[in-house]
């Protein structure tokens, strides 16, 4: 391989990684906080730094610090819904404005302001997927704290949660991953791997993984749809990478 073009693939990877990792970690602050400052604001903790810190890599170890049990009892205490549910109220709101963010930036022109906005709505798709097709029937967890807080059936919020990520995959699909080509001049070994990375992301890292590996039997099986929607994401974008013209 040509010097140049070693050195151009050396320097990508490492940005990707590195803006990713800085993403993930502020991604995982906002998302305990989110919990914390709620329970705080709503007067059920005198302090919102109840957060209990984890590993900011694996994002294993994080916990909001809120006594849930301890303090409500039973079903449909809407205080406890909120404090659940503040931080997927969040991620959908980032990522419709990051959505609305990536449609207008001129990807070709202001690539850092574009990948940064790309992976953050990345990362907060994957939470959302994570919660709402891996997680809305599990009784514990930020879901389960929703449903249990306003006594709803898990259906509703997988239901609902399901129109919304079929929506925002569907603008990532249609206008997204154009741009992403775009950002990167149509230099294509380099739009499969942000591809395949975006799968990951979205399918397995934050979700399908963590049942395969850390849950017992039978809940392990969920990760089994982080796989499947992992294979149809490589089965529709890396064909449809490899036939767009460019580079």
């Amino acid at each position: 391989m040509p010097a140049r073009p070693a050195l151009r693939s050396v320097f990508f990877g490492g940005l990707m990684i590195g803006g990713y990792f800085i993403l993930q970690a502020l991604m995982i602050l906002l998302h305990e906080f989110a919990h914390s400052t709620t329970a705080w604001v709503l007067g059920y903790t005198s302090t919102p730094m109840t957060v209990v810190w984890g590993n900011l890599i694996t994002m294993q170890g994080w916990d909001e610090g809120v006594p849930y049990d301890a303090l409500f009892h039973g079903r449909g205490h809407v205080a406890e819904a909120a404090i659940g549910a503040a931080p997927l109220a969040m991620h959908c709101i980032f990522v419709v404005v990051l959505t609305l963010c990536l449609c207008r930036v001129r990807a070709a022109s202001h690539r850092v302001s574009f990948f940064a906005l790309y992976w953050f709505l990345v990362l907060n798709l994957a939470e959302l997927v994570a919660y709402l097709w891996m997680r809305p029937f599990i009784a514990t967890g930020d879901t389960g704290r929703f449903n249990q807080g306003m006594d709803f059936s898990p259906w509703g919020l997988f239901l609902f949660g399901s129109a919304f990520l079929v929506c925002a995959l569907w603008l990532l699909h249609r206008r997204g991953l154009p741009a992403l080509a775009e950002a990167l001049s149509g230099w294509r070994p380099a739009q499969i791997a942000v591809i395949v990375a975006t799968g990951f992301v979205l399918f397995l890292w934050a979700s399908g993984l963590r049942f395969l590996v850390l849950y017992p039997d039978p809940l392990w099986r969920v990760g089994l749809i982080g796989l499947v929607l992992f294979t149809l994401w490589l089965v529709i974008e890396v064909p449809r990478t490899a036939r767009r013209r460019g580079g």
